[in-house]
């Protein structure tokens, strides 16, 4: 009698609960510390789970930290399409500087970024996080200039400015970003 294939085991599946669990359990712990490290024991402990069901799902800490950030960025600065560049501009861009401004994210950014340093599978994800934000600011561009807004402007550059600024203000300065200084960036951009 012919065997049927089997399966190849792919590993247990993600319980959506378990993994919401997890990735909320990530940024309370580094809003309620500052962004202080959070080991895995305290993140399993406080999402309810093994540390073995964290490492099933992400190969390391900054893996964890990434997937929370992504979660939260989506959420809290999607992307607005009104019609006029400027509009598109100031609203991401003052939704994007709200999300990072303060617990959990800009601590969860801050750990991020440190973990990135030392782990070069967290600046991995770390570049692809940002290409996808990046992704989203050039789109809003593209529909600028396909609409005569942005003639002649060099789109990758003014990515750069906008997440430069947002990078510069986060890790150095630590200067606020307020809606005041997205709606002033996105004025500036547009010219």
């Amino acid at each position: 009698m012919p065997m049927s294939p089997q399966r190849p085991h792919t590993g247990r599946r993600r319980n959506p609960a378990a993994r919401e669990a997890i990735l909320v359990s990530v940024t309370e712990l580094l809003a309620e510390s500052g962004g202080v490290h959070a080991t895995m024991d305290q993140i399993a402990a406080a999402a309810g789970v093994s540390k073995q069901t964290i490492y099933r799902w992400w190969p390391s800490k900054g893996a964890v930290l990434l997937d929370a950030m992504a979660e939260w960025a989506r959420t809290r600065a999607p992307e607005p399409d009104t019609g006029r560049v400027l509009d598109d501009l100031a609203t991401f861009l003052g939704s994007t500087f709200a999300a990072v401004s303060g617990p959990p994210a800009a601590p969860l950014l801050r750990a991020i970024l440190a973990e990135a340093q030392h782990d070069s599978q967290t600046a991995d994800l770390l570049t692809e996080f940002a290409r996808d934000r990046r992704a989203t600011l050039h789109r809003i561009l593209e529909r600028g200039q396909a609409r005569g807004e942005l003639p002649d402007a060099d789109l990758e550059l003014l990515v750069e400015q906008a997440y430069g600024l947002l990078w510069y203000r986060l890790a150095v300065s630590r200067d606020p970003l307020t809606t005041d200084v997205a709606v002033r960036l996105a004025a500036a951009l547009c010219r």
